[in-house]
């Protein structure tokens, strides 16, 4: 109390310097934790078959099988997208029966997936959004050309960035095909239009829409008749070459003869977004958080340099991050303005409840330097911890204000006030703040199921509170008597110049009371 501006600036230097902390802090959006089953995606080139996603399947449940941490293994072959997927679900021993974690097993067992030829595996991703990969990046363009060139240009840098793994793109997903490719000067020769071309093509390996199939009527019911090639000679060149296109004087030309026909390479789907065409680039972390990874490809060339008609949309995980962060300050400061009209019912004073809500900046500081100490991430459940910090931390300013007031009301100077309340409300405060930060103590040792996951939560609790305890003695005391003497200055001016006995807003001044005085 004698050094009251020192005190109220080592306070704002505390909340400062607390707040410089965060970048030094890993961010994320939720630890997903030692689930005990992992689930394992396996995705082979497009045109395989169902027995050679069978024998992928079994090479690799062979390799992880004898496994010291693996219990059982459940495959399902033919994904939603085609016969050549297949997924895993890896069920891991209990945790007192295994030496390695569940993120160790996936260490280890990406090892196993480079020996498996031919075939894309990787692990699912444990998110909240559930996409297959903790951090998906999605480009967007209508230019396909340039769409491709910056997603591989993307795909190969997140690859050398650390801690991401299992990198991949929807665009090396392809698939062979034959390409019928119409030569304008030869078909102008013959007298042959790329119209009649595409025709000629479409109905030999798909047939005519089903609107123009002729029907051949059975009684009481109509049959529709499709005419195309047989199956086993769609994807041969020599039949294909064969097939005559009508011409314009009415002769048949044969499709060879005006258009090229060779064996490439498409796309194995085209997936779109707002009509634009879209390519998702993915990684799992390993040994970093979604916000040291997500900082890390940002600042890669590819996302840097983006061509004009690309463009970068949020997705997964990172979204709802960046969306959970940039509403928290809405949360914070809704929560701390109930807390201040809650005060304000219960001291009838809109200047006393100032001196209790001193104590919140105070908690901030020490939440984040526990994050900070255990290094764990600035997530969901430790964003979670900070807006519980703010109705637990008042609790110990109120009762010093609490105890303030009612030895002033007993005649008490505000001095003698103050240190009265700091000396009889110490036990109560350190019991209360004790006992709080006990209970937390197993969820921040991560004991229990999904005790990684709540751990951050406990951390900046048991942080926060720790802080404000020892500093809620000292700064509360001193805000209160600047704001009792602000209110008693303000009363005596008054009085000096209306000649009243009753101060200025005496509603907002009314002596405080406990409600056994009134």
């Amino acid at each position: 109390l004698r050094h009251r501006l020192l005190t109220i600036a080592l306070a704002v230097m505390f909340f400062i310097g607390s707040l410089m902390l965060v970048p030094y802090i890993p961010t994320g959006l939720f630890e997903a934790g030692d689930t005990g089953i992992s689930t394992v995606l396996v995705d082979l080139p497009p045109g395989s078959t169902l027995s050679d996603t069978h024998r992928a399947t079994e090479r690799l449940i062979a390799e992880l099988l004898p496994h010291e941490a693996v219990q059982s293994i459940l495959s399902s072959e033919g994904g939603e997208d085609g016969i050549n997927q297949a997924t895993l679900f890896v069920r891991l021993k209990p945790d007192d029966e295994r030496t390695l974690s569940q993120k160790e097993f996936e260490q280890d067992a990406r090892q196993v997936f480079q020996t498996i030829p031919g075939a894309r595996i990787s692990f699912q991703s444990q998110g909240a959004s559930g996409d297959g990969k903790d951090l998906p990046i999605i480009l967007k363009s209508d230019n396909p050309s340039a769409l491709l060139e910056s997603a591989n240009a993307l795909t190969r840098q997140m690859r050398e960035v650390p801690g991401l793994v299992d990198v991949t793109s929807s665009t090396s997903l392809v698939r062979p095909e034959i390409l019928i490719q119409p030569d304008p000067l030869r078909a102008a020769d013959l007298g042959v239009s790329v119209q009649s071309i595409a025709n000629t093509a479409f109905l030999a390996t798909l047939g005519d829409t089903e609107s123009d199939l002729a029907e051949f009527t059975l009684g009481d019911r109509q049959i529709p008749i499709r005419v195309q090639l047989a199956p086993a000679y769609r994807d041969q060149i020599d039949t294909l070459s064969q097939l005559k296109v009508p011409s314009q004087d009415g002769t048949l030309v044969p499709l060879v003869a005006v258009a090229d026909i060779v064996f490439g390479s498409g796309p194995a789907k085209i997936d779109r977004f707002d009509r634009a065409r879209q390519v998702t680039i993915g990684g799992n972390l390993q040994g970093i958080t979604l916000g040291q990874g997500l900082t890390a490809v940002d600042q890669l060339p590819a996302l840097q340099n983006l061509p004009a008609d690309v463009r970068q949309q949020a997705s997964g995980d990172a979204e709802i991050m960046r969306d959970i962060f940039s509403r928290f300050l809405l949360a914070l400061g809704t929560a701390v303005l109930m807390i201040y009209a809650v005060l304000v019912l219960l001291y009838n004073s809109f200047l006393y409840p100032a001196a209790v809500m001193a104590a919140l900046p105070l908690s901030v500081g020490g939440a984040l330097m526990g994050l900070l100490v255990t290094q764990k991430p600035l997530g969901l459940f430790a964003l979670i911890g900070i807006v519980l910090l703010m109705g637990l931390v008042t609790k110990n300013a109120i009762l010093l204000v609490d105890y303030a007031l009612m030895a002033k009301e007993q005649g008490k100077s505000r001095r003698q006030a103050v240190v009265e309340a700091g000396i009889t409300r110490l036990r109560p405060i350190l019991m209360t703040s004790i006992s709080t930060m006990a209970g937390m103590v197993p969820i921040a040792l991560e004991l229990g199921a999904g005790g990684e996951t709540r751990s951050p939560m406990a951390i900046a609790v048991i942080g926060g509170f720790t802080t404000s305890t020892l500093l809620t003695l000292v700064v509360v005391p001193v805000f209160f008597t600047y704001i009792d003497g602000f209110i008693a200055g303000v009363s005596k001016l008054w009085r000096r110049l209306s000649g009243s006995h009753k101060p200025p807003f005496h509603e907002e001044l009314v002596v405080y009371k406990t409600p056994t005085q009134k």
